[in-house]
């Protein structure tokens, strides 16, 4: 679309950069800003242009334009407003959405900018009408009808008992009391966002000082408040029913019209399917659909063009006498889903992008000529960012592999290592802001069968109502995996394969060759993530084609172990590398093979060399978010968009759907049936079949399920949170009552889960510090991972010479800590960090300070700030064994069947004896007793009796 300066307003030159609203007024057909704060005052006699841009997360805009017209505008300042709005288009680049609005039939969409409500007040510009400013010592008692459960068109009606009726809600604005008459046919949603009108109404009208009183329709004269109210209309009378033309008002068929304007006329266009392919490039079209008229504007046409079919689409509408009905208008290329709905199928849109952009291009080269600021116009995407996990990494995990109808709880050493063809459970409890989380999960590997699938959804089913729908339950696919299901696993290994009895038959029946994991065989591992805390091993097929110059790759075969670095690596994809090595293949040396450089052997193993790719396997980026209420009726899913959405969007009575594109979130109401609530898994699998937003999500996409009062961070982050609204008790319309009528912050009507006593994984480092495991390995001298030098000689006095010690310790060798105690018990770090504060003492100078890398258990921070590199022995802490009570480790540990009577539960180790310490520590009793006196507590302290 071709354009010149001349056809840009200069009100409208330079908008359209920054998120947020911009609203003119059209003031003797001109566009006139109007200042923010009086965003959101509409008078009844004027037209206005509303401009909402949003920030997306690629970097780029989008924008949405309307022109609003009161119900007494004249048709010239209407029609100005209608062929403004298209010259904004054009400075805009060409693709806004352009929505007509007319007083008490405004779309959704616009009303979600002006929450809770607009409430037009008489007056205008152009008619000649006069402003008229609110006046409290002069108040008119005045009705108002609310209809809508997500967004409130508020309309006000004659002060007559006739105004009122059973299916509608209600408000009365009185002097001193504001009153809501909620029809007995009306739903509890409809009555909560009243409730915001009422609020609005209170602090707008009356300053906030004023009683509101809640009517039910049905309780007559018994109710106080009911009384005073009739009273107002004259005494108690039986209500009208609606009329038929308001009952059926919704109800009439309407025959779908497509219209093609042609030089300054309109076409009818006879069809028998509505088929995209009706539509040309270098044409303008009318869709008729009765309430709501599109205009589709192709890309080819120009902008006098698309003024035409904008004012053919008005008159239409005035010889037709529908002023209520909605114009939307779409540009080709980026048309809304509700546009492309009507069309019995629409292609996948086409990157229109570049030509997006060369239209900005052009009108930022003719706004450069005038002298004006145009920075931001053509914004560039912003750099790709690892996405933030929003949960603590150092909870307490615990992973059952799914075996027929049952499933096996995998040890500690175990539960990082999957398999392919299997299907695992997962609950993860961790110390979230002010309460004790959980989340229990389901993984599918790419190769596991129906029958495991079937039994893991069942079981993981049993565990979520366990919990009493207070966990957040999620369903995941391997390869579709979100970055909270990493961290949590820290350092994970998919292996081929499976150990599941379904598998091995499957693949006996099927006659398929079990190519399960053999850790004496032939491997290879592609290795990825972005840090200690968030690393894997995923096996692949031991071909060359499997290589990609943007990854590091382990491959192995009996005893020999090669690493593979590709030219497109990084220093951290080589320190990744090294500590997968210490969990797939921790006991032999590895041989370094540098992509062009490799040996023969190397390509031998791989069966020879290929041609393999050089781009990183690519990750689908987080959207912008979408909210929807759902229904689930029958078999069918009925969704509604709610534009705009906030944290009070959410009804306790109702299901929501969060769509990110990458994750699917399910938020289930504290009021929603028991029924319905065991059907939200289904409800976010048939989302994905739906697809509302035509985005091809794939079925493999991470659903997660979020009770109200128990949302994780990871989903409340997409809102502005007030933990205590979802922690109130009773239904949304009582809980919003309760709000209008006090005034004050919601109470909580249910206590908060306790936060837990267990300090999880690594309790004892700094947030920046936690998971984060040393690793010295030097490029200048042979591979034996694992020993500073300083390691070596603090290690040589008390290990096993046949004992290896890894640079970065087996992630899975973790034990957690008991949830005993309290939470005001000193948390004790583990073994390695009390080891590695212990090293860097001798590495060195004396220092008082406490390296930055690690941190070790309180009472060895303490130790090691001691004046000198003297550790003085805790007065706490026993002398010898013959000088304290003794027992069995089998009784000291948290999970023990006879737990120790009347122990410092925070000091376990001082209760076990010598011997026995050794012996779990892999030492001799004498050379245990050859050490200090000091470092035999401090090891003691840090052996893992959790």
């Amino acid at each position: 679309m071709s354009i010149s300066m001349k056809d840009v307003d200069p009100a409208f030159r330079g908008v359209g950069q920054k998120d947020g609203l911009e609203v003119w007024r059209i003031e003797n057909f001109k566009p006139v800003p109007v200042p923010t704060s009086s965003h959101g005052k509409f008078y009844m006699g004027d037209s206005y242009i509303i401009l909402k841009t949003t920030a997306l997360k690629n970097g780029s805009f989008r924008h949405d334009l309307h022109y609003w017209l009161g119900k007494d505008t004249s048709q010239d300042e209407a029609g100005t407003a209608a062929i403004l709005t298209v010259e904004l288009d054009a400075a805009l680049g060409g693709r806004a959405v352009q929505y007509r609005e007319v007083q008490g039939g405004e779309t959704e969409k616009l009303l979600s900018y002006f929450r809770p409500c607009i409430m037009p007040q008489p007056g205008g510009v152009a008619s000649g009408f006069n402003h008229v400013e609110v006046n409290q010592q002069d108040h008119v008692t005045r009705l108002y009808v609310c209809q809508g459960k997500h967004v409130v068109h508020v309309k006000e009606v004659p002060f007559v008992r006739s105004s009122l009726n059973h299916e509608d809600i209600f408000i009365l604005d009185t002097a001193n009391k504001i009153f809501q008459f909620n029809g007995s046919n009306s739903c509890i949603q409809e009555r909560a966002k009243a409730l915001e009108v009422v609020q609005y109404i209170k602090d707008t009208f009356h300053e906030g000082k004023c009683e509101v009183a809640a009517v039910e329709d049905g309780k007559l004269m018994a109710d106080t408040e009911a009384g005073e109210f009739w009273g107002l209309f004259g005494g108690f009378a039986p209500l009208p029913k609606k009329t038929s033309s308001e009952d059926n008002g919704d109800d009439k068929e309407t025959v779908t019209k497509l219209l093609c304007f042609n030089e300054g006329t309109l076409e009818h266009i006879s069809f028998e399917s509505l088929e995209h392919e009706l539509l040309e490039t270098n044409k303008c079209y009318l869709l008729d659909c009765g309430a709501e008229m599109y205009v589709w504007m192709g890309r080819g046409t120009s902008l006098q063009v698309r003024k035409g079919a904008s004012e053919a689409a008005e008159k239409l509408l005035i010889d037709e006498n529908r002023k209520g009905s909605n114009v939307i208008k779409v540009i080709e290329g980026f048309e809304t889903i509700m546009f492309k709905s009507k069309f019995n199928k629409w292609p996948p849109t086409p990157d229109l992008k570049l030509s997006s952009e060369d239209g900005r291009g052009k009108v930022a080269a003719l706004l450069r000529s005038q002298g004006l600021d145009v920075k931001g116009l053509m914004k560039a995407a912003p750099e790709e960012e690892e996405p933030q996990p929003y949960i603590d990494c150092t909870g307490h995990l615990q992973v059952w592999r799914v075996n027929g109808d049952g499933k096996t709880l995998l040890s500690s050493s175990d539960q990082s290592k999957l398999y392919t063809g299997d299907c695992y459970i997962f609950q993860y409890t961790y110390t979230g802001d002010d309460k004790e989380e959980c989340l229990i999960g389901t993984w599918f590997g790419k190769k596991s069968v129906e029958e495991d699938r079937t039994s893991a959804i069942s079981l993981a089913s049993k565990m979520f109502q366990a919990a009493k729908f207070q966990a957040a339950q999620a369903r995941l696919y391997e390869g579709k995996e979100p970055i909270q299901f990493f961290v949590i696993f820290q350092s994970l290994q998919v292996f081929k394969g499976g150990l599941s009895s379904a598998y091995k038959n499957f693949i006996a029946v099927n006659g398929t060759d079990d190519d399960t994991y053999v850790e004496g065989g032939l491997a290879l591992f592609r290795i990825q993530g972005s840090g200690s805390e968030n690393m894997q091993a995923i096996q692949v097929d031991a071909v060359s084609s499997s290589l990609n110059s943007s990854y590091c790759y382990i491959l192995h075969n009996g005893n020999t172990v090669f690493t593979w670095t590709g030219n497109l690596t990084t220093s951290l994809d080589n320190d990744l590398v090294e500590r997968q090595l210490d969990v797939i293949k921790p006991d032999l040396p590895s041989r370094s093979q540098k992509e062009g450089r490799e040996t023969d052997q190397f390509w031998e193993l791989l069966g020879g060399k290929s041609k393999y790719s050089n781009k990183k396997i690519g990750k689908e980026n987080e959207s912008d978010p979408h909210l929807f209420s759902c229904i689930l009726s029958k078999e069918n899913l009925k969704v509604k968009e709610i534009h705009h959405f906030t944290q009070d969007d959410l009804m306790a009575e109702d299901i929501f759907v969060l769509d990110c594109r990458t994750d699917l979130f399910v938020w289930v109401g504290q009021e929603v049936d028991a029924k319905l609530r065991s059907q939200a898994m289904d409800i976010g699998e048939k989302f994905l079949l739906h697809d509302f937003l035509m985005e091809n999500l794939s079925q493999d996409t991470p659903i997660f399920i979020v009770t109200e009062g128990s949302e994780p961070q990871f989903f409340t982050r997409f809102f502005t949170w007030d933990s205590a609204k979802s922690l109130m008790h009773g239904s949304s319309y009582q809980r919003k009552l309760a709000i209008v009528k006090g005034g004050a912050t919601p109470s909580l009507d249910k206590p908060k889960r306790r936060t837990p006593a267990f300090s999880g994984r690594n309790a004892g480092q700094d947030k920046s510090q936690q998971r984060t495991r040393s690793m010295s390995h030097s490029p200048e001298r042979h591979r034996i991972r694992g020993r500073s030098p300083a390691f070596t000689a603090i290690a040589s006095a008390f290990e096993n010479p046949s004992t290896r010690y890894l640079s970065t310790p087996p992630p899975a060798v973790k034990k957690l800590f008991p949830r005993s105690g309290g939470s005001e018990l000193p948390k004790t770090s583990s073994k390695q960090s009390a080891i590695n504060a212990l090293t860097s003492a001798f590495e060195g100078p004396t220092k008082s300070t406490i390296p930055k890398s690690v941190k070790a258990s309180p009472e060895a921070e303490k130790a090691i700030q001691e004046e000198g590199s003297t550790i003085g022995e805790s007065e706490n802490e026993p002398e010898d064994d013959e000088n304290s009570t003794i027992y069995p480790y089998e009784r000291l540990t948290t999970t023990s069947d006879d737990p120790a009577p009347d122990i410092d539960v925070t000091k376990r180790e001082v209760y076990l004896s010598s011997v026995e310490f050794a012996e779990k520590f892999g030492m001799t009793r004498a050379s245990f007793k050859n050490l200090p006196k000091w470092k035999q507590n401090r090891l003691k302290s840090d052996l893992q009796l959790f």
